[in-house]
């Protein structure tokens, strides 16, 4: 059972996107970073869903849980680079200078063909511990 003080990256276990975005902060993680990967729909995400604020519940989106704060949508995903390598930190500055509804609106793009463009895994395979 995961618990909110850990920090934890809440994926869709049938998208072939979220299976690359797991696969490639795998090996990529800075010494000492500490990440748990979940599919959304497994019952350890959803009872973390559950304890963040409602409007977030509601997403259809990637999540991330992060000292004890939870992420959505582009927040998410350029969080995850905080969790790498010092050169890979460097991007998350740089995105960040992007603004929310622009990422957003970026986000809610990739995310509407990433079904069209990303092969759906037969089985969810990326990293649980």
């Amino acid at each position: 059972m995961l618990d909110s003080s850990r920090d934890v990256l809440l994926l869709d276990g049938d998208c072939g996107l979220c299976h690359q975005l797991a696969f490639f902060m795998d090996p990529r993680l800075a010494s000492g970073a500490d990440i748990a990967y979940r599919p959304i729909k497994s019952d350890d995400a959803q009872k973390l869903i559950h304890t963040f604020p409602e409007w977030q519940q509601r997403s259809d989106s990637v999540y991330l849980l992060r000292n004890g704060r939870s992420y959505i949508r582009s927040a998410a995903v350029i969080r995850c680079l905080l969790y790498l390598r010092w050169y890979w930190k460097i991007w998350f500055f740089i995105s960040w200078l992007i603004p929310l509804p622009i990422r957003d609106m970026i986000y809610r793009f990739v995310s509407k063909y990433r079904h069209l463009i990303f092969k759906k895994p037969k089985t969810c395979t990326f990293r649980i511990d």
